[in-house]
């Protein structure tokens, strides 16, 4: 069994969000913390955006005028809405068993994860695959159609997640929608593909089961699936001091930082 830290987070804003993600993978790549496992969400709503997206897909002008929030992730991939959604992030360090192998082998690993919790929740028909390149997304939207081995249920993309290679550490982190229209993504993009094509290939949990599921049944089908596919003994914790204030740091140099958001 693999020790494990695991963080039921809350909801915070996308600068913050990003922020704590990035300083509990450095705690955890410099051996200061156990391999960590976080649960969160987003509050306000934030668009966030890869790591090499350009900011010209954004309608900065609509984000302002509803109040959702515009962060760039340190992950790459495509633009997500996060709001009223599930998100979790796994912070490993280099040499952990769990991220063995090059980046589709480890993220085809976690997959199976989400699978499993997915399962436990009850949506059907449940799988995550290698994805033909004409079938992959078009536009700038991530939940426009899976990527490699990201998860499918019932016929449609349920969860999009991305992975953060660097020399001593690896930080994954991807969302559920829960409910809502999935398709929301397209007010806020310039190039976006029409909201009925969103629909068509990407729902939330919701959409799929037809009944409305709370974060927080999410997060015990997560932390039991993840347990139990990939052989963790969870103790529940939180972000340390130093993990705060780096986190502090982070959000006022970077993920706060117009700069940084902008500089693509």
């Amino acid at each position: 069994m693999y020790p494990f830290r695991l963080i039921y987070d809350g909801h915070h804003d996308g600068a913050t969000n990003m922020a704590r993600d990035e300083a509990i993978s450095r705690a955890v790549s410099r051996g200061e913390q156990p391999p960590t496992l976080r649960f969160y969400g987003w509050r306000p709503p934030s668009l966030s955006l890869g790591l090499g997206q350009r900011i010209r897909t954004v309608d900065e002008a609509r984000c302002r005028a509803d109040s959702v929030d515009v962060v760039r992730r340190p992950t790459g991939g495509l633009a997500i809405l996060h709001t009223d959604e599930f998100t979790y992030s796994m912070a490993l360090p280099a040499d952990h068993p769990l991220a063995a192998g090059d980046v589709m082998t480890s993220y085809r690993r976690i997959a199976e994860a989400i699978l499993c919790a997915l399962r436990l929740l009850g949506v059907p028909d449940v799988r995550a695959n290698r994805v033909p390149p004409e079938k992959r997304a078009q536009s700038p939207v991530c939940f426009e159609a899976p990527s490699d081995y990201e998860v499918v249920g019932a016929g449609k993309k349920l969860v999009g997640s991305a992975q953060w290679r660097r020399l001593d550490g690896v930080l994954q982190h991807g969302s559920l929608p829960l409910h809502g229209d999935i398709a929301r993504i397209c007010n806020y993009l310039f190039e976006a593909p029409a909201p009925e094509h969103v629909r068509a290939h990407a729902a939330t949990l919701e959409d799929v089961l037809g009944k409305p599921v709370s974060w927080e049944e999410c997060a015990r089908a997560w932390e039991r699936a993840f347990a139990e596919t990939l052989e963790i003994d969870f103790t529940r914790g939180s972000l340390s001091d130093a993990e705060l204030r780096c986190a502090e740091a982070l959000r006022a140099e970077k993920y706060g930082n117009p700069a940084w958001n902008r500089r693509r």
